[in-house]
């Protein structure tokens, strides 16, 4: 089971932390003022959040550590010395070893295709954190109980965007359906286990992602008639991201993201 825990705590982290990175993307070139802080304050509550995972699935790691080790085969990964922390599993994976889902890695694009990825990510965090505050493991349940104040933020703020753009004038309607249309086939995969998550959810650590669909899918149901939008009509998703399986876009981004620590190794402020 410690294997399982250690690859499901490295699937959330790695969830909260491409995201977190993606939005931070847009940190100074947000629509105005206000919303550029606000897409700003979003990408450090996800950052915050793979911090705490990262740091609990170090623990996890550094207490089996020969069981376990063979999980993360980059060369950089091996060449660290004793015991590893959270800086460790964000900047010295390879892009294989990354668990995060195929959604969160795409593009920022326009506007309307960053509010959508964070609203259909951020509605299926909460059902995710709601489950999860009632986990047997109490280190994941807290971390839970923290970040479910966060995600009903940007729950409200992405939905509040969905609503704004799609009943809207006429182009921002069209660029909201562009990016829906681009980013739905990413969301099947939320909801479609990998075998860590089904042994997590049986053990009791976790909820089952096949059980929360019905309500994410009411979530976002209820938003998108609001808006006056209708829900995509295609059913074939793309999966692949949860077992290391990632487009190209993941790719680029760890490029940036772990450039200085790769380049300059051990180096501290």
């Amino acid at each position: 089971m410690n294997r399982e825990l250690f690859l499901y705590t490295l699937h959330l982290a790695d969830n909260a932390l491409i995201l977190g990175h993606r939005n931070s993307e847009w940190t100074g070139h947000g629509p105005n003022l206000e919303q550029d802080i606000a897409i700003s304050n979003i990408a450090l509550d996800l950052i915050g959040q793979s911090r705490n995972l990262y740091q609990y699935a170090a623990l996890v790691f550094n207490k089996n550590n020969d069981a376990l080790s063979s999980i993360i085969n980059s060369p950089a990964f091996q060449k660290v010395p004793g015991e590893i922390d959270e800086d460790d599993l964000a900047y010295l994976r390879d892009v294989n070893e990354f668990r995060n889902c195929l959604l969160v890695e795409q593009l920022n694009g326009d506007w309307a295709r960053t509010v959508t990825r964070q609203f259909l990510f951020s509605a299926y965090q909460e059902q995710l954190y709601r489950g999860m505050q009632k986990s047997y493991d109490l280190q994941l349940a807290a971390i839970a109980e923290k970040s479910l104040k966060e995600v009903l933020y940007h729950v409200r703020w992405s939905g509040e965007w969905i609503i704004r753009l799609g009943d809207g004038t006429d182009e921002s309607r069209q660029r909201l359906i562009n990016a829906i249309e681009s980013l739905w086939a990413f969301t099947g995969e939320l909801f479609h286990p990998a075998d860590y998550e089904n042994e997590i959810a049986s053990a009791g650590i976790a909820p089952f992602v096949s059980e929360m669909k019905q309500a994410w899918m009411e979530k976002i149901s209820n938003t998108f008639k609001t808006a006056t939008l209708e829900l995509p009509s295609n059913t074939w998703m793309q999966q692949g991201g949860k077992n290391g399986v990632h487009t190209e876009h993941l790719g680029f981004l760890l490029a940036e993201m772990q450039y200085l620590q790769r380049a300059y190794p051990n180096s501290e402020w």
